[in-house]
């Protein structure tokens, strides 16, 4: 994959790192302006470089923590074109509780599925305890084919 020029990349994460300062005080409108900011700093097509996954994962999160959960969706849903993006455990984890928390609970057992899958049960370990007990609300519907060894058979 081609990399970012180190001029760019390096004004990416500074503004990131701002931003990051803002949201760890919970200041998450000044948060975002600094990781809008670093999105305009990448290059067209956008989706190619693998700095738009962290990016809008940051916006995505800053979203999320800040309840603004139509925004998270759509901003996860746009990290997940990005490289890199499908299977991170925490990227489905956050789209999966915007979706929750907008009520599309098909759409959110499915992302934090993804979540558990990837990351397993210590993904959820800081969050809100009643993520996990929705997943398992849903996870105990799914069926698993029970095959015998030898499974060729």
């Amino acid at each position: 994959m081609e990399q970012l020029p180190e001029e760019l990349h390096g004004k990416i994460q500074d503004l990131c790192a701002r931003g990051d300062e803002h949201a760890q005080a919970r200041q998450f409108v000044e948060a975002l302006k600094f990781y809008w900011s670093a999105w305009d700093v990448i290059p067209e097509p956008k989706a190619h470089w693998e700095a738009a996954t962290w990016v809008l994962a940051a916006i995505g999160d800053a979203n999320f923590l800040d309840r603004d959960y139509v925004a998270g969706r759509d901003n996860l849903t746009h990290a997940m074109s990005c490289p890199g993006a499908i299977g991170n455990p925490f990227l489905h984890l956050r789209l999966g509780q915007c979706q929750l928390e907008l009520g599309d609970a098909d759409r959110a057992a499915d992302e934090l599925m993804r979540a558990y899958m990837s990351g397993g049960a210590d993904i959820f370990k800081d969050q809100d305890p009643k993520y996990l007990a929705f997943l398992k609300t849903r996870a105990k519907d799914i069926e698993v084919p029970k095959k015998k060894w030898p499974f060729w058979k």
